[in-house]
């Protein structure tokens, strides 16, 4: 049986979705060591992908006591009463923010600039350090046809002037389906710090202009000022079999399977 903490959310409610023997964990907010122990050990689970957590950066920067108790210590939590279970924990790559390369970034390159990605990093050692065999994802910006969390495919969609993207920025977005289809093989790789998300040799602005043609929406691309790369290198999970079409093709696919791209 597969426990999924933040079951509601926009990452866990697809893996309910998708993943066989998976299940809702009960609220961990403001939880306990106590009560995340008790939830543990009552759930019968042999596996816990944890995808809760504060991800808004501009939050957790206002916020930092509540940032470290959801992305750090709840965790740690999970990680110590996860003796014998396999546990899951997603990071971001937001630990990319602050580095200094423009990337592909590799797991080895991690330098956060903020405090939600300070916080992520602190999770994953802090987590590692008390089940070497947990893995790690550092997920990327992931989009669905999803009305109740700004993405970037409804960001696509819904836009009515312009749309703002640089063609000096790299990085990746991943379809949340194929998150979800992909937990079961990270269910069997070894412990460890893994990026996690689709690939692309193209910039954001490329992209955009290529989906809305796709789409066949007509809107302006402005391309906007260069922002900061988060543009991560996944081979070390694809060696495990752990695959995503192109960010490309992962939105042709988010399209054909709504019906926006026949």
């Amino acid at each position: 049986m597969v426990l999924v903490t933040g079951a509601s959310g926009f990452v866990g409610s697809k893996i309910i979705e998708v993943c066989k023997d998976a299940v809702a964990c009960p609220s961990l907010k403001g939880a306990s060591e106590d009560y995340v122990s008790r939830i543990v050990s009552e759930s019968g689970a042999d596996t816990i992908i944890h995808t809760a957590a504060i991800s808004d950066i501009g939050v957790c920067e206002r916020n930092p006591e509540e940032s470290y108790y959801a992305n750090v210590l709840l965790p740690v939590y999970l990680a110590k009463a996860s003796k014998n279970i396999k546990l899951i924990c997603f990071s971001s790559d937001q630990v990319y923010s602050g580095a200094e390369a423009e990337g592909p970034y590799t797991e080895d390159m991690a330098k956060p600039s903020n405090t939600y990605a300070r916080h992520k990093l602190e999770m994953e050692s802090r987590v590692l350090n008390i089940l070497p065999d947990a893995v790690i994802l550092r997920a990327e910006w992931m989009y669905d046809y999803y009305l109740k969390k700004s993405n970037y495919f409804m960001n696509v969609l819904n836009a009515k002037d312009t749309l703002n993207f640089s063609s000096q920025q790299y990085r990746g977005i991943t379809y949340v389906r194929e998150v979800a289809e992909n937990m079961e093989k990270v269910m069997h790789i070894p412990g460890g710090v893994y990026n996690f998300g689709s690939e692309t040799e193209k910039s954001m602005y490329e992209i955009t202009k290529e989906f809305l043609a796709l789409i066949g929406k007509s809107i302006d691309v402005t391309d906007a000022p260069a922002r900061h790369n988060l543009w991560m290198n996944c081979h070390k999970a694809r060696k495990y079999g752990v695959d995503f079409s192109s960010v490309e093709k992962g939105l042709e696919r988010c399209g054909m399977d709504y019906g926006l791209i026949k």
